[in-house]
């Protein structure tokens, strides 16, 4: 008796021109192809974790619980956490709004960070990121320019914003948007000049539309607008806009405002209260308006909040505490070639001596700690060990030897 072919119940093709069959109950059965395709489709609408209905108020998380997850992450930063916290659930409540008789419509209040480099202002962002129910995306300012100009448009911001919300642009238009180093736009001169200020300025009046809400008309694939392009129509009145930036500087515009015209003892005596060390706590709308933002956009964001400069504390915190803190991520890398990597307490103490030296922030404790275990990570897969001790003695060595002063801050 001649042996029945099997068919594949979805392409219909028998077991002869596929690899293998995969059954099932009641005699349905799928050949290979057609199985690696439904993977496929239930990955790709398995990855839409954003969906326009999905948001209710008992699953949108509480300020004090947006916080705590912050904490895992991010070392400090109490104050700046709170702002963000209370910013993005405010932004959830706007979402959530529903219709009443009074007619009281709440309106967005977007951010603006101002904090030293290293501090953590990008950290911020893409930690809260993991934590939200609508498309959140990060962007950079210093790319952008006027239209017409080399660079990029006002509109890529919203691009990118329509990317990771699968273009779904109902979606999008309830997403929040973190630009970074918005104080490369700041006006570079306030002399009037024959020149365009095509990256400063003038990206900043390109901004006013986006931040206040309104109709942006975006190219798809980002890039530069073209007459025949096909636009995707957003509606920014309710998308969220957090400004980062360094703002190299403005503590000379602080201070400037703090201690200038002061005359008579009263005045000197009300100047000793202030903490020279940390005048970022004490910025006002009207340093930014020095430094090189315009009024307007100052306007259109109305929530100032500052980062704290990381003492030597909190950088010793940092290298270790955080859940992906940088000595856990290299003691992982070493774990992986079967050696337990170990750091003398007095090595850590060193590398958080020498950020502190040459100002490099948080983001400098992972140059540091690389120069010193660099040749180690050449070295040691090879070496078949089971346990790597750092001591202080070798990182000061590989310090040296490598000239590190070159990466320090002039």
């Amino acid at each position: 008796m001649a042996k029945l072919s099997r068919n594949c119940s979805f392409c219909g093709r028998p077991e002869s021109q596929v690899n293998f069959m995969i059954m099932g109950q009641g005699g349905v059965q799928i050949c290979n192809d057609c199985a690696l395709q439904a993977s496929e489709i239930v990955k790709e609408n398995g990855s839409k974790k954003f969906k326009v209905d999905s948001l209710h108020k008992d699953s949108v998380p509480k300020p004090i619980e947006i916080k705590q997850y912050l904490d895992q992450y991010v070392i400090g930063q109490d104050e700046a956490k709170k702002f963000l916290s209370v910013a993005v659930y405010n932004h959830y409540k706007r979402l959530l709004q529903e219709d009443t008789k009074d007619d009281v419509e709440i309106e967005k209040s977007n951010i603006i960070m101002v904090g030293s480099t290293g501090t953590g202002k990008t950290l911020l962002a893409r930690t809260i990121a993991k934590k939200l129910h609508v498309p959140f995306a990060i962007v950079d300012a210093t790319v952008l320019t006027e239209a017409g100009y080399v660079g990029e448009d006002i509109e890529s911001i919203l691009t990118r914003l329509l990317q990771v919300a699968d273009y779904n642009v109902l979606e999008a238009e309830r997403g929040i948007v973190f630009i970074d180093e918005i104080d490369k736009i700041a006006r570079k001169s306030d002399n009037p000049s024959i020149t365009r200020d095509v990256s400063g300025e003038g990206v900043q009046q390109g901004l006013l539309k986006l931040l206040e809400g309104a109709v942006v008309n975006v190219p798809p694939q980002g890039g530069r607008k073209h007459p025949d392009q096909k636009m995707i129509a957003v509606n920014t009145q309710n998308i969220l806009f957090i400004c980062g930036g360094a703002f190299d500087g403005i503590e000379k515009k602080i201070a400037s405002r703090l201690n200038t015209r002061v005359v008579g003892y009263n005045a000197a005596k009300d100047n000793e209260q202030i903490d020279k060390s940390n005048l970022l706590q004490y910025i006002a709308p009207q340093d930014l308006k020095s430094f090189g933002l315009i009024p307007e956009i100052i306007g259109r964001l109305p929530i100032l909040t500052y980062l704290e400069p990381l003492d030597m504390l909190a950088l010793r915190r940092i290298l270790t505490e955080p859940k992906n803190s940088i000595m856990k991520q290299y003691s992982k890398l070493f774990q992986m070639d079967s050696i337990k990597l170990i750091f003398d307490d007095d090595v850590l103490d060193y590398i958080v001596d020498k950020a502190i030296e040459f100002k490099l922030g948080a983001r400098g404790l992972r140059s540091i700690t690389e120069t010193i275990i660099m040749d180690k990570m050449y070295e040691m897969p090879s070496a078949h060990a089971e346990k790597l001790v750092i001591s202080l003695e070798y990182a000061q060595s590989k310090l040296e030897k490598a000239n590190i002063n070159r990466l320090k801050i002039a």
